[in-house]
């Protein structure tokens, strides 16, 4: 039987006039990656606020460890880490006091060096914090967030300013802390990192949860519709299949149909001497589906 680490139920969050959080509900079980992806201003951050605790709520239920964030005082922010988009951090501290210094009021905490490794800023321990890089600074953050050994752990847009190798680094990290059991709810506009890291994922806009799954099942009544993209520079109007520009400068055609569509384009490439540069086929990924999902949504809900 699974166990809830954190109820949502009709939560709801205005100020005046502003609704920015409309009747959300989800949960996150324990020991599971859960993604909450929305575009600047769905209602994410505020939603992730209520749930720490940060923020208190207009409606709704909310439990997070068996506590109401808004009256479970320090017990509460005792099991939980929180690793925000930017974290105050004491620039003339080194790496190892910084962590040292935040773990003081937490009644358990990991051992700093362990963490200072596991971020991967060995060569950095005794460095002053204001001579960080971005990244670096963002792997400090993330084993502040850390440094509690919490059972819970809140991480939004945790590899911002990261380049390629210290984003896999940090999902190795991520990967970890869910090998011990940790519950992750993570927040990224990153894609590939929800497919790779996430269990289950939910699409927030307009303060609503317009879709929720699996990484591979969401969005599953556009699943079966395959994707052919390639490259033409002429007139869109001559082509035998419907295409739109996509990104890129790559055109798309969206079909339900993928062997017929490209007999129909190969075979007029063909006859007309045109090369299709760059033609792929494939089903939606994950990015595909989000874009769709709330492009559709600001457009009031038009496919």
């Amino acid at each position: 039987m699974t166990v809830a680490a954190i109820t949502v139920e009709n939560l709801t969050k205005s100020y005046g006039d502003v609704h920015a959080v409309r009747g959300v509900d989800f949960h996150v079980e324990e020991g599971e990656v859960f993604a909450l992806l929305g575009p600047n201003g769905a209602g994410k951050s505020t939603s992730v606020e209520i749930l720490e605790g940060h923020r208190k709520r207009s409606g709704g239920v909310v439990d997070v460890l068996g506590f109401d964030p808004e009256t479970g005082g320090r017990e509460f922010r005792d099991r939980i880490g929180v690793v925000l988009q930017e974290t105050v951090v004491e620039k003339e501290l080194t790496v190892l006091e910084a962590i040292q210094f935040h773990g003081d009021p937490y009644s358990k905490r990991r051992d700093a060096e362990e963490l200072i490794e596991i971020v991967g800023l060995d060569e950095k321990t005794t460095a002053r914090v204001k001579t960080l890089s971005g990244g670096q600074q963002r792997r400090l953050e993330l084993a502040l967030g850390l440094v509690g050994d919490p059972e819970l752990i809140f991480l939004d847009e945790p590899t911002t300013g990261f380049d390629p190798s210290a984003r896999r680094q940090a999902w190795t990290v991520i990967d970890n802390l869910r090998a011990l059991g940790k519950t992750i709810l993570l927040t990224t506009h990153y894609m590939d990192e929800a497919q790779n890291l996430a269990d289950r994922v939910a699409v927030i806009t307009r303060g609503e949860i317009i879709a929720e799954g699996t990484p591979d099942t969401i969005g599953a009544d556009r699943r079966d519709v395959s994707i052919v993209r390639f490259v033409f520079n002429g007139d869109a109007s001559v082509l035998p299949v419907d295409a739109v520009a996509g990104s890129n400068g790559a055109m798309e055609v969206k079909t339900r149909e993928p062997v017929e569509t490209l007999y129909a384009l190969t075979s007029w490439a063909k006859q007309s001497g045109v090369a299709l540069d760059g033609l792929t086929v494939a089903r939606p990924t994950l990015e595909d589906i989000y874009l769709e999902l709330v492009g559709e949504e600001e457009n009031g809900g038009d496919a």
